[in-house]
């Protein structure tokens, strides 16, 4: 039967465990914003970001004119939804080269850490 401080101490060496691999994980990856690519394509038209902020401004505008007006609240919300998923599917990540064993480390860290934890919020 496993008691109360031993499931502390589980729970707590577990949440270090992940939160190290878990950096050392984030840490390994390199991520690649492609800027100066279309945010999105359609045949050979391609629509750029500043394509996008033309119906932001304009809902801009008419939020401003008028609050209550809901085309301008649909350009806005609609142009930022456009820049933040074509951001989001723009970026590139890779991992960087690293040992076999720092990649076994890194899994170790995380995977263990998680059945640590796991393990000490079982009832049994």
């Amino acid at each position: 039967m496993i008691n109360g401080s031993d499931k502390t101490v589980r729970f707590v060496a577990g949440s270090l465990m992940l939160a190290g691999g878990m950096y050392l994980f984030l840490q390994a990856i390199h991520v690649n914003f492609g800027f100066n690519y279309p945010l999105y394509r359609f045949g050979n038209a391609r629509l750029t970001a500043g394509y996008v902020l033309i119906p932001f401004m304009l809902g801009i505008g008419m939020i401003f004119y008028n609050m209550k007006n809901s085309t301008g609240w649909f350009l806005t919300f609609g142009s930022l939804a456009a820049i933040v998923l074509g951001v989001v599917s723009s970026t590139q990540m890779s991992l960087r080269n690293m040992s076999a064993f720092e990649l076994m480390a890194i899994l170790i860290l995380m995977i263990g850490g998680l059945g640590l934890f796991l393990s000490a919020l079982r009832n049994k």
